[in-house]
């Protein structure tokens, strides 16, 4: 259950959401996105009001969420799974060359399997394909979830390129310091409430037990 969360993220702006098991933010991410009815408050999107709208009348408007365990379509190569997205109108053309601008390895592996890619490739894979529906607003829930550490980094480091070209990103995080390292807002969560907000450096500095308490 969610209690007076309050949140606020600026266009193009990286906010990490962090928290342990249990505080609340996939919750967070189900109402944001659509997927769950809020009781009570408000929810805007780039100034409109849309708390009552659909999930799919959300992603219409440029909500993407990248959900954990990356949803890629493993019997399909990449380039298969890349153009699925020109179903939503969107040119083949454009969507490759988004994807590998951002991702040169897909480009090497556009016609491999997505199941047979690594972790980190699929995820980089299922970030693709959400940028090629030039989302206003997106939700990364546990990117690190099962990767290497570089490879964490390395993603990171492209979230960072992404928010610079305008796309507001909110990055949902048990595992706090990579997240941290390129975000400009961090927001903690404990028992369903944001307990802290602010700079990653202070955050980090007056929450290290709560968001530090699983690892990296």
């Amino acid at each position: 259950m969610l209690r007076g969360v309050n949140l606020s993220v600026p266009k193009g702006a990286v906010m990490a959401l962090l928290g342990p098991n249990g505080a609340g933010k996939s919750t967070l991410v189900k109402v944001i996105s659509g997927q769950k009815a809020a009781t009570s408050g408000d929810l805007h999107l780039g100034g409109v009001h849309v708390r009552s709208a659909s999930a799919d009348a959300l992603a219409r408007v440029g909500l993407c969420t990248i959900p954990e365990g990356r949803s890629v379509f493993p019997n399909l190569t990449v380039e298969e799974n890349l153009l699925l997205m020109s179903y939503a109108g969107v040119s083949p053309g454009l969507i490759k060359e988004t994807a590998f601008s951002y991702f040169p390895r897909l480009h090497e592996r556009r016609h491999q399997l997505a199941g047979t890619m690594s972790g980190g490739e699929q995820q980089m894979l299922a970030m693709a394909r959400a940028l090629a529906s030039d989302p206003a607003l997106l939700l990364l829930d546990e990117l690190s979830m099962g990767l290497a550490p570089l490879i964490v980094d390395e993603l990171y480091d492209t979230v960072r390129m992404i928010a610079q070209s305008g796309v507001t990103i909110v990055c949902i995080e048990q595992f706090a310091r990579t997240a941290l390292r390129v975000s400009d807002y961090a927001a903690v969560m404990s028992g369903g409430r944001v307990v802290a907000t602010g700079e990653p450096g202070e955050v980090m500095n007056t929450m290290a037990d709560v968001i530090l308490g699983g690892a990296a």
